[in-house]
């Protein structure tokens, strides 16, 4: 088993790679086991809106930190591939939640910006990176800005150049990519890649989005899909479900993957 340093490592030298990175979102022990058992898998991410879900809170940080944190931990302690922890926006304290949850193992994260001041969403960015060099971690900071999800009815080319002097700022404070999620065509991709650099920008992939394949080629360095791995595995249970109320049965085809 590597150290966390070294985990760490490996972890920033996939953002690097001529293929984008593909990280499927995972919540619990059994989701990850089930994910990091695939060839394919480099490395996992939470998803903090789906392990919310799961113990029956909102999005957002109302979860508890410990609860979230225990969760991240045993998610690490069951899987043999590094881990990025959805930090949400630090909880208060990026630096001392960035500093708890590289104590149960975890190389990297997701933290948001909520569109704050630009001057103080870059302290954030300067807490984590700090926690990490403290720890002796080279903490893997997928810094999140807001811009495309909370600016609805603004111009296009404003978002896109918000979303540049942002990430521009956090990649200067030591964030290794910018996490720009909402439905990004591709001209609003190549804008970004253009504005961060090549293999700077990180997206989410939902319904109607590109695909990966079309990401990378673009210079995206990484795909994650938040919640929506959840939502997926939430709807084949309810189809299942009345499925068998309609006195349907189990299909052979599942696997017994617990």
């Amino acid at each position: 088993m590597s150290t966390l340093p070294e985990q760490a490592q490996t972890f920033a030298r996939l953002h690097t790679a001529p293929e984008i990175l593909r990280v499927v979102n995972i919540w619990d022990v059994i989701s990850a086991q089930a994910v990091a058992a695939l060839p394919e898998t480099k490395a996992l991410a939470t998803a903090g809106h789906s392990i919310a879900a799961t113990f029956g809170y909102e999005d957002g940080e109302n979860i508890p930190l410990d609860v979230m944190l225990d969760m991240v931990g045993r998610i690490v302690a069951a899987v043999d591939v590094p881990v990025t922890a959805d930090l949400d926006s630090g909880f208060g304290n990026p630096g001392e939640t960035t500093r708890r949850a590289i104590g149960v193992g975890v190389v990297g994260a997701n933290v948001e910006d909520k569109v704050q001041p630009l001057a103080d969403s870059v302290r954030a960015v300067e807490a984590v990176i700090a926690a990490g060099e403290a720890e002796g971690v080279p903490f893997v900071l997928n810094a999140r800005t807001d811009v495309f999800l909370k600016g609805a009815d603004r111009p296009l080319d404003d978002k896109v150049a918000d979303a540049v002097e942002r990430g521009r700022a956090f990649l200067a404070a030591g964030a290794t990519t910018v996490f720009v999620p909402g439905k990004l065509d591709a001209e609003t991709t190549r804008r970004l890649v253009e504005g961060l650099g090549d293999r700077k920008l990180s997206v989410i992939g939902v319904p109607g989005a590109l695909t990966a394949a079309e990401y990378e080629a673009l210079g995206v360095a990484r795909i994650s899909y938040g919640p929506q791995t959840q939502r997926v595995a939430l709807t084949a249970l309810q189809d299942l479900a009345i499925d068998l109320y309609r006195d349907g049965v189990i299909p052979a085809t599942v696997r017994e993957l617990n």
